[in-house]
């Protein structure tokens, strides 16, 4: 008997560690140190756990449609960014000239401070307006627009006579174009071509020692 129980004796030492090894790890989440702090939030009375997930992004390919807005406003904005300038330039030289029309009252004097002006802004800008293409040419116009609030036909109309005026409408209506180029903001084209616009005025002349043309 003595040494029956002498056998025994270790087998129950170790059922009785197993036993409590067993009894810490079922009541191990009841220490102290082993609560987890969670955000919360009561949703109809009741407690709900809150987490913040991290953002994901999410990429697709364009379709079709996609690409080819995508392609028309980047021709866009490309167009704008090259004619801005320029426009900007038409509205302080037609200020300018008239300004000096209120001291010139006679038809001639008209024509000849015209001819000085023309021929000085051929000189400055006969080379980089002949490289705009006929879309870049009618942005153009629309902007000289925007910048004086007349259409071309109306300025040349003014300054170089009916005359000139439709045979340079007849010139741009064979190129696909017109002299007419409104500036309505109602329109969806001329609105994104202010939002464009904006933007340089944004980025552009911030710097007044910037050059005019890039």
């Amino acid at each position: 008997m003595i040494r029956s129980f002498k056998y025994k004796l270790p087998c129950l030492l170790l059922l009785i560690i197993l036993r409590a090894t067993t009894d810490q790890s079922l009541y191990a989440q009841q220490g102290v140190y082993d609560t987890i702090v969670s955000s919360a939030v009561i949703y109809q009375g009741d407690t709900i756990e809150a987490k913040t997930l991290e953002a994901v992004s999410v990429y697709s390919r364009y379709n079709a449609d996609q690409l080819a807005a995508r392609a028309a406003w980047t021709r866009l904005r490309n167009a704008i960014y090259v004619t801005f300038p320029y426009a900007k330039r038409a509205g302080v030289v037609m200020n300018d000239i008239n300004a000096h029309f209120t001291y010139i009252k006679d038809k001639q004097g008209r024509k000849k401070y015209i001819k000085t002006r023309e021929k000085e802004l051929k000189k400055e800008f006969t080379d980089p307006l002949t490289n705009l293409s006929v879309y870049q040419g009618k942005i153009l116009m629309k902007l000289i627009n925007r910048q004086t609030n007349n259409d071309c036909y109306e300025i040349i109309k003014e300054y170089k006579g009916s005359f000139n005026a439709r045979v340079y409408q007849t010139v741009a209506f064979f190129f696909g174009s017109s002299l007419k180029q409104d500036y309505d903001l109602t329109k969806k084209d001329n609105r994104d071509i202010e939002n464009i616009v904006k933007e340089i005025d944004g980025v552009w002349y911030q710097n007044p020692n910037r050059p005019l043309i890039n």
